[in-house]
Parts: structure tokens; sequence; C-alpha cells
């Protein structure tokens, strides 16, 4: 497993963040799609990475990236990228996660699932090839820590 370690000290940076990390997730074309945990603490700053993640494969602006706690699953895509971002935070079995259809996410050649409290699942991590783990500093710092396989 490949390994890449950040530090931000702000908003902004944990957007510009997305634009690095992005180049790293983004979806080759060739062998399906690609699921990544996003791990870490409420208020760790996963969506707003999200947000720069979105905006830099071109995906949709940030603006436009919302948490999907309350609905689950947000879609946005452009001819590159059909990206997925779910939250799963108030599930509690694996009965309703089997009805989300992450495999069928994963069949498209053009999917990256980014996956915010993928961790408490054990079908969620079997499905991982990838994950972002963020640690909350003083203030608004943050370590990420993004960890792949292809």
């Amino acid at each position: 497993m490949r390994e890449k370690r950040f530090k931000t000290r702000s908003v902004a940076g944990t957007l510009a963040i997305g634009e690095t990390i992005a180049e790293i997730l983004k979806p080759s074309g060739s062998t399906g799609g690609r699921l990544v945990i996003l791990r870490g603490e409420v208020g760790a700053g996963k969506t707003t990475l999200v947000k720069g993640i979105a905006a830099a494969l071109g995906a949709a602006v940030e603006e436009d990236v919302t948490s999907p706690t309350f609905t689950l699953v947000h879609e946005y895509q452009n001819e590159r990228v059909h990206l997925f971002h779910l939250d799963l935070y108030r599930l509690e079995t694996e009965e309703q996660i089997a009805v989300l259809g992450l495999e069928e996410m994963l069949s498209e050649t053009n999917a990256l699932v980014l996956v915010e409290w993928g961790e408490r699942f054990e079908s969620v991590i079997g499905l991982a090839s990838g994950e972002v783990a963020m640690e909350q500093g003083e203030g608004d710092e943050r370590g990420l820590l993004v960890r792949w396989n292809w």
C-alpha cells in the first residue's frame, strides 16, 4: 500500500490539498471504480476535502458540494468522472449498507466513491482500495494521511 502525508492550517488549505489528492484518487478508466474511505472525527473536514476533490476533478463547484448526512448519497459528474459522496454516520447495520448499491457504483469505470464513516462496516472496508485519514489539530490545522493500493 502506498501512502502520502499532508498538513494544512486552514479551510482554504484543505480545499487546495483536495486538488492534489484528486490526482491520486481519480479513476483510471480501465480498472473500474474506486472506493475510498474518509476517516476522521465529526468536524475533521471530510466534506471540505470532498469539495476540493470534486472541484479539482471538474465534477462540481465547491459551493454545490454538501454533506450527505441526511440523504446518504450525493452524486456529481462530468464526462471524465462520476463522483459519489456517501455519509454513513446515521446507518447502523450491514443490511442498510446492502441497499445502497455500492457494487453498482463501483461497476462504472469512471466512478470515485468517497465514503465518510465507512470504516464502521466490514462490507465497505472490503470494497475499499484506499483511505484518507484526517486528524484535527489546533484551530483549523489538519493532518491527512492518504493510502491507496493501485
